[in-house]
């Protein structure tokens, strides 16, 4: 681990995707260890280090706060019960030993990261491509998205700026419902909106993974917004244009 001894900042991304298939007793331990694991390692590897970096970026995501109603969450909203909210509680926990060695530690609660060809938003993009978009389950449950380049431009603000510690939400200070998310995309890419995909049917397909589309939180980036972090898209449409082209 002698990378870490030239580092100013590490930034800890490392965790098996939560979107990747069937949740099954055997892949959510690979969820959770894959997480944990690599806090450990890097614990170790900062503990040692002669020269340690001065700041440590842990990933976590709004999933945090659990399914949640139209209350906007912030950064002091309790933790949620569900599978999601243990896994990334467990995963901020993974590297809390760093702060013994007085490096500066900022968890990143990421909403839905947009990019183009990776990550969540080529999935919401295959129905609408095959004009068989709409809402799915009631529409209702809340979207906490950010433009990728937001959450590139968030992270290199919190490492700049030395007085940002701690807990901060990376996402959209306007989060949406999934119906108004859907709608936005069909406009976008000039398709219908028009075929809802009902909960059940979810729920029969993807099992205890179908929270990730059934369920949401409408969550606001209070500590960003607070020490002045500007976000250069702030609006769905804006940053799907911006996107999609």
């Amino acid at each position: 681990m002698d990378l870490v001894e030239t580092c100013a900042a590490v930034v800890n991304l490392v965790g098996e995707s939560i979107g990747g298939g069937l949740w099954t007793t055997e892949r959510k331990q690979r969820i959770s260890e894959s997480r944990l694991q690599t806090g450990r390692i890097l614990v170790e590897a900062l503990r040692t280090a002669s020269n340690p970096p001065r700041v440590l970026l842990q990933a976590s995501a709004v999933g945090y706060y659990g399914p949640q109603d139209d209350t906007p969450q912030t950064e002091i909203s309790p933790a949620g019960k569900d599978f999601m909210a243990q896994v990334t509680t467990q995963w901020e926990e993974s590297t809390r030993a760093v702060e013994e060695r007085n490096i500066r530690r900022v968890i990143m609660r990421s909403g839905l990261v947009l990019h183009p060809k990776e990550g969540i938003l080529p999935s919401f993009l295959l129905p609408f491509r095959l004009f068989a978009g709409g809402p799915m389950g009631s529409g209702r449950q809340g979207v906490s998205w950010i433009h990728i380049l937001d959450e590139a431009r968030a992270m290199r603000f919190v490492i700049e700026r030395e007085s940002s510690q701690g807990i901060y939400n990376f996402a959209s200070p306007k989060p949406v419902s999934n119906a108004n998310f859907g709608r936005a995309l069909a406009k976008v890419i000039g398709r219908p909106y028009w075929m809802p995909a009902p909960a059940f049917a979810l729920r029969l397909a993807m099992g205890e993974m179908s929270t990730l589309i059934l369920d949401g939180q409408f969550v606001r980036p209070e500590r960003l917004l607070g020490e002045g972090f500007s976000f250069s898209f702030p609006d769905l449409p804006g940053a799907l244009k911006d996107l999609l082209g």
